[in-house]
């Protein structure tokens, strides 16, 4: 059960960036190329649909906030990355 529950944490943000990206305009103006968001979805869900909020929301505006949330955007994203290297040891 455990595990299940951790396969649908894990593909939450990166089922909303493909619904975002298929249904909604939300990246076409935060990024000019299809790759970035590639990118995002495969390794960095979580930093990738920020950034994409700060451009939508904040109009690129960012203040403390904004940073906090992204540097916790990007450290949740690397300890799914580093926790999984260290269950296979």
């Amino acid at each position: 059960m455990g595990c299940c529950l951790f396969l649908i944490v894990l593909a939450l943000p990166r089922l909303a960036i493909v619904c975002l990206w298929f249904f909604t305009g939300w990246f076409s103006p935060v990024f000019d190329w299809w790759l970035w968001p590639l990118l995002g979805v495969l390794f960095m869900p979580h930093t990738i649909l920020w950034y994409s909020a700060v451009q939508n929301w904040f109009h690129g505006q960012w203040d403390i906030l904004q940073i906090i949330v992204l540097v916790f955007a990007v450290a949740l994203d690397l300890s799914a990355a580093t926790g999984a290297k260290k269950g296979r040891k």
